[in-house]
């Protein structure tokens, strides 16, 4: 999702790189980034779903968390319970407002007994720096090194075997939601996370920006396809992860955005907006991020087309799209009334005027073969 703006557009250290590739190069989150590359999305998407792709992920944030009081300080703010990391485990959580609503998801993983290295949304990077230093307790530091770095992610069922070929004895892989880490060649600090946003097995690297483009060739080499962000929408669109600005907003709660796994209301610090979601834990939430499938054939479903139920407009569908994994199938999410989004119910999607059958069914879209 992107918005428009005044500032020239940012570019990520790989530029030279994807210029060098063919890629076709658009505006997303205040950076110029690859959207896709020659081969096209849908040849990428399957890439990654059998093989090994890597994506640009520079334009992401990177804050380092610092102090006795880390741990503590982090519960305060999100919703996940950061005390019960140990150190090399991460963690997906959320920051809210509070309404209960989402300023940003993120993921955060204690790279040390007091530091903890969190990556957060491109978009979000100052305004998540801002509210989080509104909310400064002594002791601890937050540090926003998002420039200092160039990001990788390589993601799909050969990933391990690019990563292990990539960096042959420098780092042993972390396990599942982990982290690890290693001295760059020039020095400095390189990162891999284990966590994923395609629903295969997916390593995200972190390092100095000057040693991005060496790196992304050593994948490449390695045997990953190169992949824009086209297949990265088309790829956790089919695991029906969430987008924060599509489907993540500030008017929506994790517990309508089905992310309650999320959410630790036992945990002895209180975070912004943790009574409204306590209460609609307890009540149910009105509304619901629904999986919908279509029925009919027709143009794809994509964001802000109305779902119609009975003649009426109950919701606009937040993300939406083709499914290559299923054989192009239309896909979308969007927060229904409650009551509507059970799997099995039906509905419309209204695209430019004409009303096509969806279906609403369980999440995700995609489960990979046994």
């Amino acid at each position: 999702m992107d918005v428009e703006s005044d500032q020239p557009l940012k570019q990520s250290p790989l530029y030279d790189v994807h210029v060098l590739a063919g890629a076709r190069l658009v505006p997303f989150a205040g950076w110029n980034m690859p959207v896709q590359y020659k081969g096209g999305i849908t040849e990428e998407h399957l890439a990654v779903r059998a093989k090994a792709g890597v994506f640009d992920i520079s334009h992401m944030g990177q804050f380092i968390v610092r102090g006795a009081g880390a741990a503590a300080w982090l519960d305060s703010l999100l919703t996940n319970n950061v005390a019960k990391l140990e150190v090399g485990q991460g963690q997906y959580s959320l920051m809210l407002n509070e309404r209960g609503g989402v300023i940003d998801d993120l993921i955060l993983y204690r790279s040390a007994a007091e530091e903890f290295f969190i990556v957060v949304n491109a978009l979000m990077i100052d305004e998540d720096r801002a509210w989080m230093l509104a909310r400064a307790v002594e002791g601890v530091t937050l540090s926003d090194d998002s420039a200092l770095y160039a990001g990788m992610a390589v993601q799909g069922p050969e990933a391990a075997a690019v990563f292990a070929k990539t960096l042959a004895d420098k780092a042993a892989l972390p396990a599942r939601n982990g982290i690890a880490e290693f001295a760059s060649a020039e020095g400095g600090r390189n990162v891999i996370c284990r966590t994923g946003y395609t629903g295969e097995d997916g390593f995200e690297f972190f390092c100095p920006a000057s040693e991005g483009g060496a790196w992304w060739d050593a994948f490449v080499a390695a045997g990953a396809q190169a992949c824009g962000l086209g297949a990265r929408d088309t790829l956790r669109l089919e695991m029906c992860y969430p987008l924060n600005g599509n489907d993540l907003s500030p008017e929506r709660s994790p517990i309508e955005a089905g992310l309650g796994f999320f959410v630790d209301l036992t945990k002895p610090a209180a975070f912004p907006g943790g009574e409204i979601l306590r209460e609609q834990k307890a009540n149910g939430p009105a509304v619901k991020l629904a999986a919908l499938r279509m029925i009919d054939k027709g143009p794809p479903p994509r964001a802000h087309y109305p779902v119609v139920h009975d003649g009426a407009v109950v919701g606009e569908l937040c993300s939406g799209g083709v499914a290559p994994s299923l054989q192009g199938a239309g896909v979308a999410m969007a927060y229904l009334p409650a009551a509507l989004a059970v799997p099995g119910g039906k509905v419309e999607i209204d695209i430019r005027g004409r009303r096509f059958a969806a279906e609403v069914v369980k999440k995700p879209f995609y489960r990979r073969p046994a």
